[in-house]
């Protein structure tokens, strides 16, 4: 199987070690994408700017991996307060329009301090 490292100066650079992104075969993986605008390393306010910057990230990957949004099969989508719930889904429905399979769970801690986190898989033939 063919396997090539995604990366993408879009999204912000990897914090450990570990790669944006992986395409293997047919099938694009994304690293956890974290709210960090990858030109200023600024983390914004508040929950629907911090997932809207989470969203942004993983679509420059996804581009960088040559496919879109209507492209990913399942998400996973972290929170750090579930009470974040609604407002957190009303910013993802407006990129994951497909709606992909989800799990989204709430954690003790993220990355940075950070509210929420989305990796992605995504299927290059959809």
């Amino acid at each position: 199987m063919h396997k090539t490292v995604i990366a993408t100066a879009s999204a912000p650079d990897a914090i450990g070690p570990y790669s944006q992104g992986w395409i293997a075969g047919d099938l694009i993986f994304t690293s956890g994408q974290i709210p960090v605008d990858p030109a200023t390393g600024a983390i914004p306010e508040g929950i629907a700017a911090q997932a809207d910057q989470s969203c942004k990230n993983v679509g420059a990957i996804l581009t960088a991996a040559d496919v879109t949004y209507e492209h990913v099969i399942k998400t996973t989508c972290f929170l750090a307060d579930m009470g974040d719930f609604a407002a957190f889904n009303e910013v993802y429905a407006k990129f994951f329009t497909s709606k992909p399979a989800r799990s989204c769970v709430a954690v003790k801690e993220l990355p940075k301090g950070v509210l929420c986190e989305i990796e992605a898989i995504a299927l290059k033939s959809r």
